[in-house]
Formats: structure tokens, C-alpha cells, sequence
């Protein structure tokens, strides 16, 4: 369905984001249901301009759908390496808190972070 219809139409079939609606500021989210368009229809860089973390939403989720699958044929859910916890909880939540705010900042180098 993202595929085929274009979250950035104006006569979408998606909601806008909630967020945004309703203090007119960009979430870190903003921007992944376009950018995921832009990238199932092979537009890369167009995919990043939305949001630069659609590479990261799109292997959790794969990583994600792997996993249920593995444990819907009896087999343990895919584990995260010990080595990659502690950035994964310390790192990635401080990354995008960081990315929201940054992608507010009407400068010059930020305002690129906008959808």
C-alpha cells in the first residue's frame, strides 16, 4: 500500500502526523512513511531527504519480522549480541532525541533535516 500511493499527496490515504498536527513541529517519525514511498519506488536519496533514519526503521523492521517468524517455526526469537546492547539502549534513543531537535532548528545546516 505505501508502495502504490503516495503519502505526500494531498489526497492521502495515511493520517499526518499527530505530532506535527498539532504544535508544527517535525518528530523524529516524521517523514518515514514518505520516505519509505520514496524508497519502495527506488529513490534513495529522495528516501533520505525524508528522514535520514529510514535505513535503521527499515532493518528493525525486517530484523523484526525475522525474528517473529523464527518463533512462529518453534525456533528462538534472534537475540542482540552483548556487545551491541548497551549503545543500542544508551546510543539510539540519545541519536533521536538529538535528530528531533536538530531537524527543528530553522538554520542553515539543519533545516536540511526537515521532511
Amino acid at each position: 500500500m505505501v508502495a502504490t500511493n503516495d503519502p505526500a499527496a494531498t489526497n492521502s490515504r495515511f493520517p499526518p502526523c499527530i505530532f506535527h498536527a498539532s504544535t508544527g513541529l517535525w518528530c523524529p517519525g516524521c517523514g518515514l512513511t514518505r520516505g519509505l514511498h520514496q524508497l519502495l519506488n527506488g529513490h534513495v536519496g529522495a528516501a533520505l531527504g525524508y528522514n535520514v533514519f529510514i535505513p535503521l526503521a527499515v532493518v528493525a523492521a525486517l530484523l523484526g519480522w525475522w525474528s517473529w517468524l523464527r518463533t512462529s517455526w518453534d525456533k528462538p526469537p534472534l537475540a542482540i549480541p552483548a556487545w551491541l546492547l548497551r549503545p543500542l539502549v544508551w546510543g539510539l534513543p540519545i541519536a533521536i532525541v538529538t535528530y528531533g531537535v536538530l531537524r527543528n532548528i530553522p538554520a542553515a545546516p539543519f533545516s536540511a533535516l526537515a521532511p
